[in-house]
């Protein structure tokens, strides 16, 4: 059965700072790393194809809460350090930006004579992918990023991104092949959305047929494969509202933070010693390690963990960056060496938060952590985009974006 989901997001441009990719490299990779440990390599390709997972991930990493750029740089920076690493993982990142997607099909092939795989089958499965995404769907979309994530087994994930200069506005395309593992029980509520629409499912009476001979469906006419299309759209502002949020989550992590919850929790005593952010964005990390495809339909809350490049919704805290990753890293090493306390201790923390959550009642509390937040990246040198935080200036800066970019587009959504 073939899955596929749509993201819609704002059109950003710009080019990363260096401060940010190497981190997102680190942070990234140990959280697939810890993702398959604790669920395999199927679970990975399973939530890389739910769309509000992966926006999820990129904005824990520090990418810009709906940013268009989550898809490269989230994806470039897991390629440069899961290739590497493919033959212990079993997982290849394949394709990319530009040119690069179309090395997708000579990169498939190695793979699977590697491996032992159906290369021709999974080069059409690719091909497939991009004929839909960019013909099948009139939408004005063209497509200029394709990745395609394989594992040595021939399971596949398909990554695609569209661009439309008119409106400013990117579109991300999600597919996953037919021996898809869902971390849930139903394994089409991997493609979720607040707002309306259609959905492309190809999972439909053909969906035998697709799977004993994938490459007879590119010959179908795209009406007769195209059922309904359904996804999420982000609006075009950079600033995060209420609305974006599920605040009795986000209260139930920022309790658990800093007000020090974790001290009711005997099996987290070994985070006494974790400062109030740091915990912040471990929690935020294990509900992305551990949490099921239920609790990613607000995105923008992961953005919290550590901050955004953009300064939304505040400059990143680099000091409970590295810290996260070290501890990350450190249990994803450990697990390796059969002592699996500390991985574990982060899956104790996401079920000590939603515990704290089945009590916590949400209050309108956003201003109020978005001063804090902001007054401790000016006083400690929060990172942006523009590197450190000036104090009046970086956040009067930020909150022009809006108007800049969008004009009175962004109050409307």
């Amino acid at each position: 059965m073939i899955n596929s989901g749509m993201m819609g997001m704002p059109l950003h441009f710009g080019k990363m700072p260096k401060w940010l990719t190497s981190r997102m490299g680190k942070l990234g990779s140990a959280i697939i790393e810890s993702v398959a440990q604790n669920y395999g390599k199927s679970e990975v390709l399973t939530r890389l194809s739910d769309p509000n997972w992966f926006q999820a991930l990129g904005a824990v990493m520090g990418m810009q809460w709906n940013s268009s750029g989550v898809t490269a740089t989230v994806l470039g920076s897991l390629k440069r350090r899961i290739n590497p690493m493919a033959t212990d993982l079993g997982i290849y990142i394949l394709g990319g930006k530009g040119r690069y997607a179309w090395n997708a099909p000579k990169q498939i092939r190695s793979v699977s004579n590697r491996h032992g795989l159906k290369g021709d089958e999974l080069v059409k499965a690719c091909e497939l992918t991009r004929r839909v995404d960019n013909n099948a769907i009139q939408d004005g979309y063209n497509l200029y990023q394709q990745y395609f994530v394989v594992s040595d087994e021939g399971e596949w994930t398909g990554i695609t991104q569209g661009m439309n200069t008119g409106n400013r506005r990117a579109r991300r395309y999600h597919w996953h092949s037919p021996s898809v593992r869902s971390f849930v029980d139903d394994p089409h509520t991997g493609i979720v959305g607040h707002r309306g629409g259609e959905i492309l499912n190809l999972a439909d009476k053909r969906a035998d047929f697709a799977r004993s001979n994938i490459v007879s469906l590119a010959k179908e006419k795209p009406k007769d494969v195209i059922d309904m299309y359904k996804g999420v759209s982000l609006p075009d502002r950079h600033d995060i509202q209420e609305q974006d949020l599920n605040m009795k989550r986000l209260g139930s992590v920022l309790q658990v933070a800093y007000n020090r919850e974790i001290n009711n929790f005997e099996d987290l005593l070994m985070m006494k010693g974790v400062g109030p952010r740091t915990l912040k964005a471990l929690a935020l990390t294990s509900e992305v390690i551990h949490g099921d495809s239920s609790r990613f339909e607000d995105p923008s809350r992961f953005a919290f963990a550590v901050g955004g490049k953009d300064g939304r919704p505040h400059p990143v805290d680099t000091e409970a960056y590295d810290e996260t990753i070290d501890m990350l890293q450190d249990s994803v090493e450990k697990a390796k060496l059969g002592d699996k306390d500390k991985s574990k201790a982060l899956k104790r923390l996401h079920n000590a938060t939603k515990s704290v959550e089945s009590r916590y009642t949400p209050s309108a509390f956003l201003s109020d952590l978005l001063d804090v937040e902001w007054n401790h990246a000016e006083k400690n040198g929060g990172m942006t985009f523009m590197g450190k935080t000036i104090k009046g200036v970086t956040k009067a800066i930020t909150s022009a974006q809006n108007a800049l970019l969008y004009g009175d587009k962004s109050e409307k959504n």
